[in-house]
């Protein structure tokens, strides 16, 4: 495993299945405290696109494993503030967050080759004055030294209703029972793979947001913020 790198810079990671809000939060917490962000999932989506695109079966992990370190990724904003996502110079922001792609990141993601190649790339965001981390093993693996652990969960109903939603808004025809058995077989591979499995770390606090709103969420965390001097 990598060496960690100095805790001089300080993180906080926010972890859990898709659909809680992760999102959401940690783009609260960029702007609240002006710190770098990590989508982690977004790394695995994108590698999982690289991979179909130049006809490699996900299955073979040792080669997918290899395109890691080369691939051009790049995060960014359009004009109006939405966000915007290269690969190979292409625009696949909305192909990442498809649910598609989730499920062949998540497929991928149980590969521990797979995993320990996109370490250094995340590792390598930690940069001053601070960065937020959005993920499924931020707490427990990439991050085990970060000051503020978060992990956050829902119900598989709240969490399709909530994909569904989504979908609607950008014209996209769904079945909710489709979207809520497509989540569980993800949480069920996500949960149950023997490397970083998907689950809290043992010093984070979970926030369940089945029932609440994003500000009664948020309104939790500067709580926590606040009482560990995080600013």
């Amino acid at each position: 495993m990598p060496e960690l790198v100095s805790t001089v810079v300080p993180v906080i990671t926010v972890d859990g299945p898709s659909g809680v809000g992760k999102g959401t939060v940690t783009r609260a917490l960029v702007r609240r405290l002006g710190w770098h962000r990590l989508d982690s999932g977004a790394l695995y989506r994108l590698l999982a696109l690289a991979a179909v695109a130049r006809g490699l079966s996900l299955d073979d992990v040792a080669a997918v494993a290899g395109l890691a370190a080369e691939l051009d990724i790049r995060f960014g904003e359009r004009a109006d503030g939405s966000e915007c996502i290269l690969l190979d110079g292409n625009d696949v922001t909305r192909q990442v967050r498809e649910e598609r792609t989730g499920g062949l990141a998540s497929q991928i993601a149980s590969a521990g080759v797979v995993r320990q190649a996109l370490m250094d790339r995340q590792r390598a965001f930690r940069q001053a004055p601070g960065l937020i981390a959005d993920g499924r093993d931020m707490g427990t693996v990439v991050f085990p030294d970060a000051v503020l652990k978060l992990f956050l969960d829902a119900s598989p109903q709240a969490r399709a209703e909530r994909r569904l939603a989504q979908l609607s808004e950008q014209g996209t025809p769904a079945i909710l029972a489709d979207l809520c058995a497509e989540i569980e077989a993800r949480d069920r591979r996500d949960r149950g793979r023997a490397v970083a499995p998907l689950k809290p770390a043992e010093d984070a606090v979970t926030i369940d947001t089945t029932q609440l709103t994003p500000d009664q969420v948020m309104d939790g965390i500067d709580v926590l913020l606040t009482a560990r001097a995080v600013r």
